[in-house]
């Protein structure tokens, strides 16, 4: 390593697996404060970019990189040097090296930010005065109800004399700063809870009042949802239990992506940036596969019912095009209602209905070109049935997968590289599993033997409202 007045230089060396194996100290240092070791896998996520890329096109790469290494920012040039075949790996040399504290703004949008996450995943919520007293507390957990009994019962009090804070054994009530994420039991409870104080404005350098979050640090899981004889094991297990305990991580995982996406957290390159807002998109994917899981066992309860009521196809197509218009727009897809001034109405349930239009927009739309037009058209009482379709301009559904298509965690017959992302392969299943509750049907129109023709078309059919 040499140094000069502005410059300074590291060198490292990595092996064919992408290893930091030598490195001097600078990049030594770094590689651990970025949660990494020596010898172990590049931890700055662009550097080691920089070396997988080089070392698998064999090609010398010159560019500026960026880390945060928990106390300042750091930036330097970088040069990789791939080693022969026999060899593997690259050689890394480091230029002009340069620490900067980060901006003083970065730090508060990352709280702010870390805030909105914890609002988002309390599940109580208490309005404290200006004394830390109760004045007012929202909750949505299940098992809690003997602490708001405690609150409703002796209302008033400083928030510390309903919970049991973990680790304190001062007279309270304590600085708020001081209280702000320890960790507290509540009465019924048997999970953990973790206490965020938020400050309210100010008055006289003092906040007015506070907002309360009360973080569990896992969802409920009660053993009575896995006592119903009427789901299956499997079934049990997929929503009663794997569901819960993955939504809150898969939540945390989208805000976190967002906000390294929004560069809340310091200062990123834009390729990072669009590997971050892929990784929220994974998360939103992840969580709406979450979502169908929960459906699954919903429909496949043997008591699951709808209710009935008078529906109309055409508002309810119009409805579900414009939650899907964003997407669609994004792929410059036109959303096309045919006779949608007509009063086609079916007995049913709305909600299920437009779920049922929902998921089959969307998979005209994720698996058309760019550029084509998706149909939705509804059909008048006929026998005593009522009807609307959604069709698309894509490559179609022939053969054996029209024969599968309803089948449970069926993809429509492309795997993830021939086209969108997939899915869970249950949204055209429940979707069926819908109609038959409201006694009708989905069913996909067979395509013609003529290969130049080519897309899908799917009908929902409903008794006709009397």
């Amino acid at each position: 390593m040499k140094r000069s007045d502005n410059l300074l230089v590291a060198r490292g060396l990595t092996d064919f697996e992408d290893r930091l194996i030598t490195a001097d100290d600078l990049l030594s240092e770094l590689q651990e404060n970025c949660g990494g070791c020596l010898p172990g896998v590049v931890a700055v996520p662009e550097l080691l970019e920089l070396v997988r890329q080089g070392r698998e096109l064999g090609l010398r790469i010159a560019r500026e990189f960026h880390a945060y290494d928990g106390a300042d920012e750091v930036s330097g040039f970088v040069r990789i040097h791939p080693l022969s075949d026999e060899i593997g790996g690259c050689e890394l040399f480091v230029e002009n090296w340069q620490r900067t504290p980060p901006k003083a703004g970065s730090t508060r949008e990352m709280a702010d930010r870390l805030d909105t996450i914890d609002r988002a995943a309390a599940e109580i919520t208490i309005r404290l005065d200006q004394a830390q007293r109760v004045q007012l507390l929202d909750s949505s957990a299940t098992d809690t109800t003997a602490f708001e009994d405690q609150v409703t019962d002796n209302p008033g009090k400083v928030w510390t004399h309903y919970v049991d804070l973990q680790g304190i054994a001062h007279q309270q009530p304590l600085h708020w700063r001081l209280l702000d994420g320890v960790e507290c039991r509540l009465a019924g409870s048997e999970r953990p809870w973790r206490v965020r104080l938020l400050p309210i404005g100010a008055a006289n350098g003092a906040p007015r009042g506070f907002e309360l979050l009360l973080v569990a640090d896992r969802p409920i899981y009660e053993e009575s949802q896995l006592d119903d004889s009427e789901y299956s094991p499997q079934t049990r297990f997929i929503g009663s239990a794997l569901t819960p305990v993955l939504r809150q991580p898969i939540a945390r995982i989208i805000a976190n992506a967002e906000t390294i996406r929004a560069k809340l957290a310091g200062p990123l390159k834009s390729e990072y940036s669009e590997y971050a807002g892929n990784i929220a998109s994974a998360g939103q994917h992840l969580s709406g596969m979450l979502d169908d899981l929960t459906d699954l066992e919903v429909v496949e309860a043997p008591s699951f019912s709808t209710i009935s009521e008078k529906v109309d196809l055409g508002d309810a197509a119009k409805r579900a095009a414009g939650i899907l218009g964003v997407r669609a727009q994004n792929r410059a897809i036109k959303l096309e209602i045919v006779n949608e001034s007509e009063k086609v109405i079916a007995q049913a349930e709305f909600r299920r209905v437009l779920q049922i239009l929902i998921n089959l927009i969307g998979n005209a739309i994720a698996y058309s070109p760019e550029g084509s037009t998706v149909t939705m058209a509804t059909a008048g009482n006929y026998a005593g049935v009522v009807s609307v379709s959604v069709a698309d301009e894509g490559a179609g559904i022939r053969g054996d997968q029209a024969e599968k298509i309803f089948n449970k965690f069926e993809r429509l017959g492309r795997d993830s590289s021939g086209g969108p992302s997939a899915g869970s392969g249950l949204g055209l299943y429940i979707s069926r599993k819908l109609a038959l509750a409201m006694d009708g049907d989905l069913s996909l129109a067979p395509i013609s033997g003529d290969e130049t023709a080519s897309g899908a078309e799917f009908t929902l059919s409903l008794p006709a409202a009397s």
